[in-house]
C-alpha cells in the first residue's frame, strides 16, 4: 500500500488484547496529530491468537470512532499476513542470518544465573540472550523452536560497526547510536519467529510498516531501543526507513506507566461515566 509522495502516514497498533485505556488514547491522537493532513492508518496487531479476542477489537473500533477518528478501510490484521512474514524469514534464512532455539525462558534464566556470567543485562525483549542455539542450523530446526537472528552475522554482513537514527521527539538534534558492541551486548540474538506464532513484533512491524507505506512512526518513548532492532531488520530486508517520533508515556499516580490491566482508566468506562472526547483529551494533556 504505497501511500502519496510527499505525504506523511502514520499509523495506530493496538493489540485486541484488553480494552483501549488513555495511554492508547494518546499514542493514537497523537500519531493522527502528526499525519494531519496526511494519513492515518490502523492496524490491529493480533499475532498472539492465544489473548487476541473479536470483542476487544470491536471495542478498540468503537473508542477510536468515538474520540473522533477516521481511517481507510480495510484494516489491516496480522493475523491475515502470516505469509509476508514467512517470506521475510525466508529471505533472511537464505543470508544465513537465523537459527531454531530451542530454549525456554527457564533455559535461559539459568543459563544466565552462572556465576561466571554476572548480572543479566536486560535488552528490548527481557534478558539477553546468551546464544546457546546459536550453533544450530535450520536443517535442526523443529516445529516447537523460535527462530532468532544471529546480530553479530547480521552487521557483518551489512559491514555495520553500529546503528544510528534521528527521533523528532526525544533529543531531535543528536542522532542516537548504538554501537556494535553495544549493539550485541544490549540486545543480542532477538526472537524472529516465537512458538505458534510464526512471526514476532519485532518483524512483524517492521514487514507491515513497509506494506503501508509508513513515513513517520509514533510509538511510546519505552520503545526507542527497539528502533535500533527495526533499522537492522529494515536494512536486511532492503525495506524504506521511515522517520520516528517517541511519544512521552501516559502514567498512574505513581508515576507507573499505563499497561492492560489498569481497566479502571479504560475508555470505555470513562465514557461510561458520562466523560466525552475532549474530557480524554484534557486528561492526556492535549
Amino acid at each position: 500500500m504505497a501511500g502519496r509522495a510527499g505525504v506523511t502516514r502514520t499509523r495506530f497498533a493496538p493489540s485486541p488484547t484488553g480494552p483501549l485505556h488513555l495511554g492508547h488514547a494518546f499514542a493514537a491522537l497523537i500519531a493522527a496529530q502528526l499525519a494531519d493532513p496526511g494519513e492515518f492508518l490502523l492496524r490491529i496487531e493480533d499475532i498472539d491468537r492465544a489473548r487476541s479476542r473479536a470483542a476487544y477489537e470491536a471495542a478498540i473500533l468503537d473508542d477510536l470512532r468515538w474520540l473522533g477518528l477516521t481511517w481507510p478501510e480495510p484494516v489491516m490484521r496480522q493475523s491475515e499476513r502470516l505469509p509476508a512474514y514467512r517470506a521475510a524469514l525466508d529471505r533472511l534464512g537464505a543470508k544465513g542470518l537465523i537459527y531454531p532455539c530451542k530454549c525456554r525462558r527457564a533455559d535461559i534464566r539459568a543459563a544466565l544465573s552462572a556465576p561466571q556470567e554476572g548480572a543479566p543485562v536486560i535488552g528490548p525483549d527481557g534478558p539477553v540472550y546468551p546464544g546457546t542455539c546459536r550453533h544450530r542450523g535450520m536443517d535442526q530446526a523443529a516445529p516447537e523452536d523460535a527462530l532468532r537472528l544471529n546480530a553479530a552475522r547480521a552487521l557483518d554482513l551489512l559491514g555495520l560497526d553500529g546503528l544510528a537514527f534521528r527521533d523528532e521527539n526525544i533529543a531531535p538534534g543528536t542522532p542516537h547510536r548504538m554501537t556494535r558492541a553495544q549493539f550485541l551486548a544490549q540486545v543480542g540474538d532477538i526472537v524472529l519467529a516465537r512458538r505458534g506464532m510464526g512471526t514476532s513484533y519485532h518483524l512483524s512491524v517492521v514487514v507491515d510498516d513497509a506494506a503501508q507505506g509508513i513515513t513517520l512512526v509514533t510509538r511510546g518513548a519505552d520503545l526507542l531501543d527497539s528502533t535500533f532492532i527495526h533499522i537492522l531488520l529494515q536494512k536486511l530486508l532492503d525495506l524504506p526507513l521511515p522517520r520516528y517520533h517517541h511519544h512521552r508515556l501516559i502514567r498512574d499516580e505513581q508515576g507507573k506507566r499505563l499497561a492492560k490491566r489498569d481497566d479502571a482508566r479504560a475508555i470505555s468506562l470513562y465514557r461510561a461515566e458520562g466523560a466525552g472526547p475532549r474530557d480524554i483529551r484534557r486528561m492526556v494533556g492535549l
